[in-house]
């Protein structure tokens, strides 16, 4: 579904990515982890076509990604809104060529989805951090886009809000979005949401670890099994300190 070959970029003679090789198909949610500087926020913003790389390509569907299409939705750390647009307008800003009775009707429906029904004429302002991130979530998905790349969703929550979101993550992508790729710090997060994790090094981006999660969701953060993998993660992305 979604594949890079020998993907690179650079600025400069700063080489932020690659050459690195990636084949996703009927994995549900892959989560990309690494240390702060490695490239992630980079990859992904190549992945949106909001960069082009400096050598190899990136396809979705057997179609190269050579610029932001709308079968790609993104959602940065902080929500973004427009403060002069309601909640409802900025969820169907992406829908303007649309008649205005399907507009309305997708908007309700997203709206509904993730329980913001209420909110619909609310201005950003009005609105806690948790609500303000569903709302940027719901703009994303309101175009039921074929890949739903994440950029940190959740950063800029306090923890119980944060767990919370996580939680219901799965719920609000539903059937609507076949893949979601999820850049985070976050190794619980990584392993609560994702059903593949890839580990990053660098700079330059490349795949240091490729991981299958097989547990069972909802996870349950305190088994045993949860706390194995995340101990293996944490030491894959400690420094090696020589003693």
């Amino acid at each position: 579904m979604l594949q890079a070959d020998t993907l690179q970029r650079s600025f400069d003679a700063f080489r932020a990515v690659g050459p690195l090789d990636l084949c996703i198909g009927d994995e549900r949610v892959v989560g990309i982890i690494g240390p702060s500087g490695c490239g992630k926020s980079t990859l992904l913003r190549l992945f949106a076509g909001l960069d082009n790389p400096t050598d190899g390509t990136i396809n979705l569907d057997g179609r190269e990604i050579a610029g932001p299409r709308e079968d790609i939705g993104i959602v940065f750390q902080e929500p973004r809104l427009m403060p002069w647009l309601t909640v409802a307008e900025n969820i169907g800003f992406g829908l303007w060529h649309l008649p205005q009775a399907t507009r309305e009707s997708a908007v309700s429906a997203v709206l509904k989805q993730v329980g913001l029904t209420d909110f619909a004429d609310a201005l950003p302002k009005q609105l806690s951090g948790g609500m303000a991130q569903r709302v940027g979530i719901a703009r994303a998905l309101v175009l039921k886009p074929r890949l739903l790349l994440l950029d940190e969703p959740f950063g800029a929550l306090d923890p119980l809000i944060r767990m919370k979101m996580q939680d219901h993550l799965l719920d609000l992508v539903g059937d609507d979005v076949p893949t979601v790729l999820l850049i985070t710090h976050d190794i619980e997060e990584a392993l609560v949401l994702s059903d593949r994790i890839l580990v990053l090094e660098g700079p330059p981006a490349r795949i240091r670890r490729d991981l299958q999660v097989d547990l069972p969701q909802p996870r349950r953060r305190s088994s045993s099994e949860f706390q194995e993998l995340k101990d293996m993660l944490l030491g894959e992305l400690l420094p090696r300190v020589a003693l």
